[in-house]
């Protein structure tokens, strides 16, 4: 390549120190295979041109995204220092490739075919440590994971057959959100090879984004990259996208030994309509790409997504307009019916991991500010402890 083109048409050397011509160097030299035989090179034709879109922002940082053409064609994106920059490439099976900005130290590993659906139930599980609602706090999700020996200095798996469960509401809020969601899918496959599990749960705030309600999005996304190359924030999570198509292989809830994990909650409701947890996820899943005709018309959906359903629904907490409290007994019967002894919330902010219902009922959303950190709810050999940003664990009775 001996050179590349802005918007306005200008051409730039391809030696020149600006960032068009490292963003080409970089890409060429920094995209590398898997296996010796899974990247093709692309021909100098408009697929291996890179792009730079001359824009006027504040410096950020924010990417990558990766749209998937088809399962040989990926188009990877980047708003770095006010410009955004794009690559298309061509690959056989798997694309691996070092961060643009400030990730450059980052190392990103995609394959190019969709994601399955991963098992929902699992037993036999040695320790699960969960954490929710973290709503773009990227430090504080490091620093906790770090100090929990879940992950090493270099952000790497370091937990072994141990299981980490992120309760939903990655979106929203915060200004690292797509910094989180990108560490939690290198997680999930290192945790997977090495005899763990990652198991990303969808919130409200997920199916928020997803759905484009974007009331809570923080406007580094909406006035930077969304805004600068005309694609509405919801769109970079779309099902082509490769965070997007891995989000809707996201269950709803899922259960480890006998615990429940969901994000708001199971309603007296769910186990009147007997909803299995295959028929909710499932469901969910569905309803992420249905119009709103679609959902105004279906009743299983409308519901799953309504106050009282299980992304909503805060009735362990406080009694709303919708639906009292559930009472002990509800609780019971629910439990019963998901074959469960205890089940962890998040959703609804409480001072600290606590647990009602006589620790039948766990909370894991916490105010990040007020404490300075995240908390997260560790069980091991039958106990649990609420483990602190520092990592120090603090074992919770039930009462």
């Amino acid at each position: 390549m001996t050179g590349t083109r802005n918007r306005s048409g200008k051409k730039v050397p391809a030696g020149a120190f600006g960032p068009v011509s490292f963003v080409a160097v970089f890409l060429c030299l920094a995209i590398v295979p898997l296996r010796a035989s899974a990247y093709q090179s692309s021909s100098p034709d408009s697929l291996a041109k890179a792009q730079a879109l001359a824009v006027a922002i504040d410096s950020t940082a924010e990417g990558p995204h990766i749209y998937w053409k088809d399962d040989s064609t990926a188009y990877v994106f980047y708003l770095c220092d006010g410009e955004v920059f794009s690559r298309g490439l061509r690959l056989a099976d798997s694309l691996l490739f070092a961060g643009f900005c400030a990730d450059s130290a980052t190392r990103y590993s995609f394959a190019a075919a969709p994601p399955a659906v991963e098992p929902h139930v699992f037993d036999d599980v040695p320790r699960i440590l969960t954490v929710s609602d973290i709503h773009g706090e990227y430090d504080a999700l490091v620093d906790l994971l770090k100090n929990a020996d879940v992950i090493d200095s270099d952000l790497h798996w370091n937990w072994g057959d141990g299981h980490l469960v992120v309760l939903g509401d990655v979106f929203d809020r915060g200004d690292g959100v797509t910094e989180c969601l990108l560490l939690i899918h290198r997680l999930e496959r290192e945790a997977k090879q090495s005899g763990g599990r990652v198991h990303l749960t969808l919130g409200n705030h997920e199916e928020m984004a997803l759905r484009g309600d974007l009331r809570y999005v923080n406007e580094k996304y909406t006035k930077g990259i969304a805004d600068r190359t005309g694609i509405p924030y919801n769109d970079l999570f779309g099902p082509h996208m490769e965070l997007g198509r891995w989000l809707r292989t996201k269950h709803t809830a899922i259960r480890l030994n006998h615990i429940l994990f969901v994000h708001g909650g199971f309603s007296p409701e769910v186990v009147e309509r007997q909803l299995a947890l295959d028929t909710i996820n499932e469901a969910t899943r569905r309803s992420m790409d249905y119009f709103s005709y679609q959902l105004l018309f279906s009743d299983l959906e409308w519901f799953l997504l309504s106050d009282a359903g299980p992304l909503w629904y805060r009735g362990y907490h406080e009694a709303r307009s919708e639906y009292p409290r559930a009472t002990a007994a509800q609780l019971d019967t629910i439990l019963a019916f998901y074959d469960a002894e205890t089940i962890v919330v998040g959703h609804h902010e409480v001072g600290q991991v606590s647990n009602w219902y006589q620790g039948r009922v766990y909370g894991v959303d916490v105010p990040v500010p007020e404490l300075g950190g995240l908390q997260a709810l560790l069980w091991e050999d039958g106990e649990f402890f609420r483990v602190l940003g520092s990592g120090d664990r603090e074992a919770l009775s039930r009462p």
